[in-house]
C-alpha cells in the first residue's frame, strides 16, 4: 500500500472516529456536520471520576527531561497533548483521555518538569520554572514522540504553555483548548501593582518569595496543595482518594524548587537562563495566536483568572468562549471531563 494511501485511508478512519465520538458526547452545532440530528449516547453520562488510573506509563527521553507520560488511543490517530497546572497532575484528565481516545484521538498526557515520573536527565542542570523553558519542554517531547502538530489542551500553567506554543510554534499546534483564555506573561507586565483583593488572590505567590515560603512549601506541600485545590474549586467535594492520588506526584525530588522558581521569576526575584532570552523577549510583546481555538472557563473558579472579555481579542483566528456551569471550578477538565474533551472535539472541526 502506498503512503499516500495509506495516508487517506488513516484520514477516513480518523474521521469516521470522529463522527462516533460526536454522537457519545452529544456535540450539537459544532463544525462535524451530522451533530445536529444525533442523540447524545451513553457515553455523554460519564461522571467526574468515572477512572480511576491511565494503567501503565511510559517515559522517554526528551531535550532536558526524561519524560514521564500517561498515552491513550490509537496510535494512528491524531496527536492531542494534554497539559496539567499547579498544584495537580496528569490525573486532571483520567477521564478526559479516555473520551478522547474512544474518538480516535492518540492522548498524551505528560507529567511537567517537577511532577511524578518526570526526571532531569542531568543533576547539573538548573531546575527552572520559567514559563519559556516549559514551552520548550513539550516541543522537545513532540519531537522525541516524531509528532509534528497537535492539538494542545491545557488548564493553569498547562494553558499558559499550550498558549505560548500556540503563539510561537503555530506550525505545531493544529489547534487551542485554553481554560482561562491567554495567559502568556511577561516580567515587565508582571511589576503593575493590581488592585488589593487581586493581590490577595495571589497570595502563595509572596509566600513562595520567602525562604520561610519555601521551607513551609517543602515541609507542608501536601497540606499546601490540599488546601490550593480547596481555594481554587470551592463547590468541587473531592474525596482524600482523588487528591491522594495526584498528592504523589509533589513527591518528585524537584517539585519544590520548579515551584519555587517559578513563582519567583514571575515577579523578577529569580533569574532565568540566558538561552531563553530571545523567546522571553516575544513573550513580552504578548503575540497574538492565530490557530483555532476555544477558551473555557468554570462558572465557581476561585484561583486568580483574567476575565474572558480581556483577552478575546489576543485570538485571531476561529474563536469561541464558553462558560461551563454547574459549580466548575479551576481544575475543569477533571470537575467537567466531558464538556473539556467536546470542546477539544469541536475545535479540531473548525
Amino acid at each position: 500500500m502506498s503512503e499516500k494511501i495509506n495516508y487517506q485511508r488513516r484520514r477516513f478512519l480518523g474521521t469516521a472516529a470522529m463522527t462516533i465520538a460526536t454522537t457519545q458526547l452529544g456535540i450539537f452545532g459544532s463544525a462535524i456536520a451530522q451533530s445536529s440530528k444525533i442523540k447524545p449516547a451513553v457515553l455523554s453520562t460519564t461522571k467526574p471520576g468515572t477512572n480511576k488510573s491511565f494503567g501503565s506509563l511510559k517515559q522517554i527521553d526528551a531535550g532536558v527531561l526524561n519524560v514521564g507520560y500517561a498515552e491513550a488511543g490509537s496510535a494512528n490517530g491524531h496527536p492531542v497533548i494534554l497539559l496539567h497546572g499547579w498544584p495537580y497532575d496528569i490525573h486532571s484528565y483520567v477521564d478526559v483521555a479516555p473520551l478522547l481516545a474512544s474518538a480516535g484521538y492518540r492522548v498524551i498526557v505528560p507529567y511537567l518538569r517537577g511532577y511524578g515520573m518526570t526526571r532531569f536527565l542531568s543533576s547539573k542542570t538548573f531546575r527552572n520554572g520559567q514559563q519559556s523553558a516549559i514551552a520548550v519542554d513539550i516541543i522537545a517531547l513532540m519531537d522525541a514522540l516524531k509528532i509534528e502538530k497537535a492539538i494542545l489542551a491545557g488548564y493553569d500553567w498547562g494553558a499558559r504553555t499550550a498558549n505560548i506554543i500556540a503563539a510561537l510554534w503555530p506550525e505545531r499546534c493544529k489547534a487551542l483548548v485554553s481554560v482561562s483564555g491567554y495567559l502568556i506573561g511577561s516580567l515587565e507586565a508582571n511589576k503593575t501593582p493590581l488592585p488589593p483583593q487581586s493581590e490577595l488572590e495571589w497570595w502563595y505567590q509572596f509566600y513562595f518569595a520567602t525562604e520561610r515560603g519555601r521551607a513551609g512549601y517543602e515541609k507542608y506541600r501536601h497540606d499546601f496543595n490540599k488546601l490550593i485545590w480547596q481555594l481554587a474549586s470551592p463547590q468541587w467535594h473531592f474525596d482524600d482518594a482523588t487528591f491522594e492520588r495526584s498528592a504523589a506526584s509533589f513527591n518528585n525530588p524537584d517539585h519544590v524548587g520548579i515551584v519555587i522558581h517559578n513563582y519567583r521569576w514571575r515577579l523578577g526575584l529569580a533569574k532565568g537562563e540566558s538561552k531563553y532570552d530571545e523567546i522571553e523577549k516575544r513573550l513580552a510583546a504578548a503575540p497574538a495566536i492565530a490557530v483555532p481555538t476555544i477558551t473555557l472557563e468554570g462558572d465557581a473558579n476561585g484561583a486568580p483568572h483574567p476575565d474572558a472579555s480581556t483577552y478575546a481579542r489576543k485570538f485571531l483566528g476561529k474563536y469561541a468562549h464558553r462558560v461551563i456551569n454547574g459549580g466548575v471550578g479551576h481544575n475543569l477538565p477533571q470537575e467537567a471531563p466531558r464538556e473539556f474533551a467536546k470542546a477539544v472535539i469541536e475545535v479540531d472541526g473548525y
